[in-house]
């Protein structure tokens, strides 16, 4: 099993796309493990983002990220962090494929509603800035038989 943060931005929040996004994963048969409701801080943003901050855009993606509340959650699943950066598609939503998520609501490079973690090294410290571990809860769903093989564990 492998973990992965999302974070449904501000304008997912503001747009009420909460549960269709949501919906999506757990569709695709991914577990959320954690999940929260939060605002971030801008020193929150700086260590989320510390790879742009002396970017010229990063006062904007840091007004934006701060600019509402977002939900912070873990999701687990089988190769996880490929999975849910497919279902999103590309980065901007004008180029993002029909059918992934941005494809389907988003139409800016910016405001793409969902951040995941692009790899297992990012996914770890993501995690570990957004939850405690006691936070996190894995279960194992009673669907699970019907959703993979048992020798695809």
């Amino acid at each position: 099993m492998e973990r992965t943060l999302i974070l449904l931005k501000p304008d997912c929040v503001h747009r009420r796309l909460l549960g269709r996004v949501i919906t999506r994963f757990e569709e695709k048969g991914l577990n959320f493990v954690a999940m929260k409701m939060m605002q971030v801080t801008p020193e929150l943003a700086k260590k989320h983002y510390a790879e742009h901050v002396a970017k010229p855009f990063y006062p904007a993606l840091e007004s934006f990220i701060t600019g509402g509340p977002i939900v912070a959650a873990v999701i687990e699943g089988l190769e996880a962090i490929r999975v849910v950066r497919e279902m999103l598609g590309a980065t901007s939503g004008l180029k993002a494929a029909a059918g992934t998520i941005r494809g389907d609501y988003s139409a800016s490079r910016q405001m793409n509603l969902v951040h995941a973690s692009d790899g297992p090294e990012a996914a770890a410290g993501e995690i570990a800035l957004y939850f405690r571990p006691d936070e996190i809860h894995p279960y194992e769903p009673t669907i699970t038989p019907w959703l993979r093989a048992r020798d695809e564990s």
